[in-house]
């Protein structure tokens, strides 16, 4: 296990398209960090650099005390856990999880130890001697899993590994790559663009955005206190209400207090907001959908003068209906304040 140290990363392409700004960035060892943003944010590219699968353009990876930027990626002693799981579909199980133990000279007795060993904490003994095509997806990614586990590198690299399996699955596949990742205490990097799972994975949380780091975290810091507009409205499902201060002033009228100088942006989990009366930026709209999802139901209001329609979250079923005038609150320790030109939360 090691450590992982990315300092003034760049990644330039030709025609002076650059990918990744100087980026800095270091990952504990037997830490599980999650790379997320939107496609084209430069997560993957990042990965990939670690991995040693694209070159760098300035700066330096370090896995442990070494500096790899002219590594090999055979060199670097780490594991990459692909999204289209990258089996040998002529091999057996057993022959995908032997492959790169055997190419590396390992005695056979050790092979056949790891591989019972990855077998046995997979739970995928029972398929050692089939072919992939005879497997599940959940039960091809386990398999791809297994073959990184045997290598014993110093850190794994996982790229959108539960992008191809369905919504179920990808829950199992994230408590048991938790599971493994707590159990095994390798160093984890690891690429979505899910933010559940980014949130659920995660010790740390890195949201990328442009091909620079928008803000590093606990999963619950970055929810509680998103350091830019664009955290705010990535992270959190459904996303953080957010308004200029001039139109909700307009619409709050004398109920609305004065904020931090300098914020000209507000915003507000949806879940913070309060059905009914209280302390608070009061006001009143009309349900214009409802979206139950089980235990909570997502209202989205229309209030006369504000322009997108704003998110409330009712826990349970909601009591309300489709065209009903609601009032709420916006209690003033929930609101997050922002300025509009630097995109930065304001204090």
């Amino acid at each position: 296990m090691a450590s992982i140290d990315l300092k003034g990363v760049r990644k330039v392409y030709p025609g002076n398209v650059t990918a990744i700004h100087s980026v800095d960035l270091s990952i504990e060892d037997g830490e599980l960090v999650v790379l997320v943003g939107p496609s084209g944010c430069g997560k993957s590219t990042l990965l990939r650099m670690i991995a040693g699968l694209e070159t760098i353009t300035d700066g330096t990876i370090s896995i442990g005390a070494d500096v790899v930027n002219n590594k090999e990626p055979a060199e670097r002693d780490i594991a990459m856990v692909f999204q289209n799981y990258a089996l040998y579909p002529h091999m057996s199980v057993r022959q995908n999880l032997e492959y790169g133990l055997k190419n590396r000279g390992t005695p056979r007795e050790e092979i056949d130890r790891r591989v019972a060993e990855a077998a046995r904490v997979l739970e995928i003994a029972p398929f050692l001697d089939r072919k992939p095509r005879q497997l599940s997806g959940g039960q091809r990614q386990r398999v791809a899993m297994g073959r990184a586990i045997v290598r014993q590198p110093k850190a794994f690299l996982f790229d959108e590994p539960l992008s191809n399996l369905d919504a179920k699955l990808r829950g199992q596949m994230r408590i048991e790559i938790r599971r493994l990742q707590r159990s095994l205490k390798t160093t984890s990097v690891y690429v979505t663009h899910d933010q559940l799972e980014a949130m659920t994975l995660a010790d740390r949380l890195v949201v990328m955005n442009g091909g620079r780091i928008e803000q590093v975290g606990k999963p619950i810091e970055l929810y509680d206190r998103p350091a830019s507009l664009f955290v705010a409205g990535f992270i959190g499902s459904p996303p953080m209400n957010l308004l200029p201060v001039e139109t909700l002033a307009a619409v709050a009228g004398a109920t609305m207090p004065t904020l931090t100088p300098g914020a000209d942006i507000v915003g507000i989990r949806p879940d913070q907001v309060v059905l009914g009366g209280g302390d608070g930026i009061a006001l009143s709209g009309t349900v214009e959908l409802i979206e139950p999802v089980g235990g909570e139901s997502h209202l989205y209001v229309r209030v006369e003068g504000i322009e997108q329609a704003l998110i409330l979250v009712q826990q349970g079923r909601a009591n309300v209906g489709e065209a009903e005038r609601i009032d709420f609150v916006l209690p003033i320790q929930a609101l997050h304040g922002f300025n509009r030109e630097s995109g930065r939360r304001v204090e």
